[in-house]
């Protein structure tokens, strides 16, 4: 037997045992998208999470969304009252961003390949564009000439540490990203004296990180270095983006990540400081308000082992396969909406659709005993989930992707 993950919480039965999902009944719900499988974004608890964070965080911190962990344009109009700012990486996102009403003075773009279209976009639109090379950047002071646009451009940091214990290390040695901070001062300088409007910098180290202790240390290490290359290069930073790094626990065993301890040293931390300074969070926004319902289609014992096949898998849900940046695969939380609150009473793998044995959303795991036409929650679905899973392959259709305003409570 192999445990699950926990459940995260906001989630609770309703008086015929079966899931709820923002207040409303899981079949409801698929009746509503017309089929499974599908994906639900419960608001409710976005909403929950955002006020949580800034409660702990310093008063004045900007908080921003790093809308690649989802870029659902609805998700991403219904987020752009409740934070500071946008975070993109594509042309593609700016677009989403831009759409849901965001300011252009409020959306920063990173990303070590920026076509030059997408550079041309971000000046045009007075988006700031964090440049992740010297090259870039001449790029960037070029698009403003031939545009006649002043372009907003800030420093992205490859920094000499790393954020310990993340799920992808962004810093600490040799990396595509950003521009290694011994060089950053002399590019900071380049960009002032060109006349672009110097927007600051951005010094992302790591993420999915469940230790409040290193994500502690990474921030005062990026604090550090701001002030350093702003001694160096002779121009204060107006902005000084942290980046992210809060991990969200997955699996069994992972423990909830502490945001008042991080937030109470930050604020000691930068206390004082002129600069701005803002946190870009993704994962930690919004994967628990997100439930991927898929239906049993065939019940199969193989071996003396229970399979349960459902229509869905990882060609929706990629991370929960255990494909996407996994060594060892463990299991999600998982449960059989429909008998949500049913006791485990049998051991059975959950298998998708596709012909491959890598699609599997459980193994070995303790559930009430599940029959064809059962619903099945694969719970944490609200990051990394539809747009980054390969939805092509086989020829099976997107999932549908709807949200639910609940009252971040499960009620």
């Amino acid at each position: 037997m192999k445990p699950l993950g926990s459940i995260p919480p906001g989630y609770l039965a309703g008086p015929n045992g079966r899931l709820r999902i923002g207040g409303e009944d899981v079949e409801a719900l698929v009746a509503r998208a017309g089929d499974t499988p599908l994906f639900v974004y419960d608001l409710g608890l976005i909403r929950a999470r955002i006020a949580r964070l800034r409660a702990a965080m310093p008063a004045g911190l900007g908080v921003h969304y790093a809308v690649k962990a989802n870029p659902l344009p609805a998700l991403a109009a219904a987020m752009r009252p409740l934070v500071d700012g946008f975070d993109v990486a594509s042309g593609g996102e700016l677009g989403v961003a831009l759409a849901a009403g965001m300011p252009a003075e409020r959306i920063s773009f990173a990303g070590p390949g920026k076509r030059q279209a997408e550079i041309d976009a971000a000046v045009a639109a007075g988006a700031t564009l964090n440049v992740e090379s010297e090259s870039e950047a001449e790029r960037a002071l070029d698009a403003g000439v031939r545009l006649g646009k002043t372009p907003r451009l800030a420093v992205r940091v490859n920094p000499s540490f790393e954020l310990k214990g993340s799920g992808m290390r962004m810093g600490g040695g040799a990396k595509p990203f950003g521009v290694d901070a011994a060089r950053a001062p002399a590019l900071v300088r380049r960009i002032v004296a060109a006349g672009a409007d110097y927007r600051g910098l951005h010094i992302y180290a790591g993420s999915q990180a469940l230790d409040a202790g290193a994500i502690i240390e990474a921030q005062a290490a990026a604090v550090a270095l701001a002030r350093s290359i702003a001694l160096d290069s002779g121009s204060a930073a107006p902005l000084v983006n942290l980046g992210g790094g809060f991990g969200v626990p997955y699996f069994a065993g992972d423990a909830d990540l502490d945001v008042e301890a991080i937030g109470a040293a930050l604020a000691v931390e930068i206390a004082g400081e002129e600069p701005g300074h803002a946190i870009e969070l993704g994962r930690w926004m919004v994967a628990e308000a997100g439930v991927y319902l898929t239906r049993i289609v065939d019940r199969k014992e193989s071996m003396r082992r229970i399979f349960l096949v459902t229509d869905g898998g990882l060609h929706h849900q990629l991370a929960a396969s255990g494909n996407f940046g996994t060594v060892v695969r463990r299991n999600y939380p998982v449960a059989i909406a429909t008998r949500f609150d049913a006791a485990p009473d049998e051991e059975a793998s959950i298998v998708g659709c596709l012909c491959t044995p890598l699609d599997r959303l459980a193994d070995d795991a303790m559930l009430p005993r599940a029959e064809t036409g059962d619903l099945v929650a694969v719970f944490m679905a609200g990051a990394y989930g539809a747009s980054a899973s390969p939805a092509g392959f086989l020829g099976h259709a997107p999932a549908p992707e709807l949200i639910v305003v609940g009252d971040g409570g499960g009620a």
